[in-house]
């Protein structure tokens, strides 16, 4: 099981884990903390030191009620950041995290190589076109609506049995169009109750039915500190325990704020 970034082929049999850079004023967790280049660069090192393999630069809050951004402001926020991280660190692999495909392509020509796409196409028709004429990974998750009315449509028959029709289609419709490294991630958090959320989690073995990668990122949300009574601040060891079941469950990617601990987490899950 291996993606092709860049010409190089990363195995994704051993779990690897994606390291989030939010270089936005209003994320849920780390919202302003990487605002300037210093910051930047001190973050991503860290990441890069304690053992990430691709970095995660998003520059529009997804967060639910997030307000807009515009998708020039978007560029203006993500571009700089990029040619900042190939500068110091050339070797990175960044995924852009965007649903835009200007967005997309403007990042993977300033030296991103990967797409990490929250609606899957959904928001923006030509996404999937633009991916598959760059030929770069994309990660499709499970989302319904926007930012701003996700939380509105959480509703379901059956979740992980809707969440699988879903990403049924949107695997035909890429492989039609010639896409051929492909991932999902369930979405924990978009459109879906705490209690939904769980459910997915509970089953995400299902989902290997697919054949295809699967990323997790539960790093810090709502199900975990909403469940423990706390804050995303204090929800590292939350998160620690829900990143364990994931990987039991078959997940290839951690999406994290932090990797120190999630890099421990898969180093010990293997053993077993």
């Amino acid at each position: 099981m291996t993606i092709n970034c860049l010409g190089k082929l990363i195995d994704l049999t051993y779990p690897k884990v994606m390291g989030i850079l939010n270089i936005t004023p209003n994320s849920f967790y780390d919202g302003g903390k990487h605002s300037d280049e210093k910051s930047v660069l001190l973050q991503v090192e860290k990441m890069l030191t304690e053992g990430a393999t691709f970095i995660d630069i998003g520059a529009y809050s997804s967060k639910p009620s997030a307000e807009f951004v515009s998708e020039f402001e978007e560029i203006e926020r993500l571009v700089p950041a990029i040619q900042l991280v190939i500068k110091h660190f050339p070797d990175t692999l960044i995924s852009v995290d965007t649903f835009r495909a200007k967005v997309a392509k403007t990042g993977i020509e300033n030296g991103a190589c990967i797409i990490n796409d929250i609606s899957a196409g959904s928001l923006d028709t030509t996404m999937m076109e633009t991916v598959a004429k760059l030929q770069v990974p994309y990660i499709m998750m499970h989302m319904k609506g926007n930012p701003q009315t996700m939380q509105s449509m959480a509703n379901y028959e059956n979740v992980t049995k809707e969440m699988l029709l879903y990403f049924s289609d949107k695997v035909v419709h890429a492989r039609s169009l010639g896409i051929s490294d492909l991932l999902i991630d369930p979405g924990f958090g978009f459109a879906k109750t705490k209690e939904q959320n769980f459910e997915v989690l509970n089953n995400l073995e299902l989902f290997q039915i697919l054949e295809l990668p699967i990323l997790v990122g539960v790093s810090r949300k709502s199900m975990i500190y909403k469940t423990l009574e706390t804050s995303a601040d204090k929800a590292l060891n939350g998160t620690t325990v829900l990143n364990t079941i994931s990987l039991q469950k078959g997940a290839k990617i951690l999406r994290v704020h932090d990797v120190k601990e999630a890099m421990e987490t898969i180093k010990l899950v293997s053993q077993i």
